[in-house]
């Protein structure tokens, strides 16, 4: 069952809450609607034209934030911007945040506070946070790897980069770099990027593209 809870009450929470985390460990996973893994006469066309929309998730393995225990939960943001993500933008966006529902109260605020700093500039307008369970895994390869979402209308899935055959003009890096703090990932193809839910004026289905990332991240 998805849960609101109340913006003021979610903006109060950021005002007020001092950040502090204490050994956080734990995987991550986003993917874009641009091309990542890329060379940068691909990237430069695309530019504006695409990459405006992201899922990002975290699923801690063990830690505490505000000394509050968040051992085996997840936290999934859903973003919207006015231009490519990572690229400097002419408006507003958006943000949907999705909380673990195995949260207890104060682990949800602790979720909330926890991705806000690790999310930065892309999580400064939430306009909506949703409550449902948030299933993240992620099985490293030597570039990229295999990784899974599943939280709600957010759908994540990756393979890893056959260098071989995902290539298209010989050049590609990883020209993007991901858009959370503190994380240690490595660009994958997303077989599926999916957003259904509401907030954001606009869902999209996208796949096939070499828009992931995945990895780990460590707060000390």
């Amino acid at each position: 069952m998805k849960r609101m809870l109340s913006l003021p009450a979610i903006a109060l929470l950021f005002a007020v809450t001092p950040l502090s985390a204490a050994g956080l460990t734990g995987q991550y996973i986003e993917a874009r609607t641009i091309d990542v893994w890329t060379g940068p006469c691909f990237a430069n066309a695309d530019v504006n034209l695409g990459g405006k929309h992201a899922i990002m998730a975290w699923k801690i393995d063990k830690g505490q934030w505000n000394k509050v225990s968040l051992d085996g939960l997840g936290v999934v943001a859903v973003l919207a911007a006015s231009d490519t993500l990572g690229t400097p933008q002419t408006g507003r966006g958006k943000a949907v945040l999705i909380v673990d529902e195995r949260a207890n109260h104060a682990q949800k605020e602790a979720l909330l506070a926890f991705a806000k700093q690790q999310g930065g500039e892309f999580l400064r307008n939430v306009v909506a946070v949703r409550s449902a369970r948030v299933e993240l895994s992620v099985c490293n390869c030597a570039e990229g790897g295999c990784g899974m979402l599943r939280a709600g209308d957010a759908r994540i899935q990756t393979r890893c980069l056959d260098h071989k055959h995902d290539k298209v003009c010989g050049n590609e890096s990883a020209f993007f770099p991901p858009l959370a703090r503190d994380v240690k990932a490595q660009p994958a193809l997303a077989a599926e990027n999916t957003y259904t839910g509401t907030g954001l004026d606009s869902t999209w289905k996208d796949s096939g593209r070499r828009s992931a990332y995945l990895g780990t991240f460590t707060i000390p």
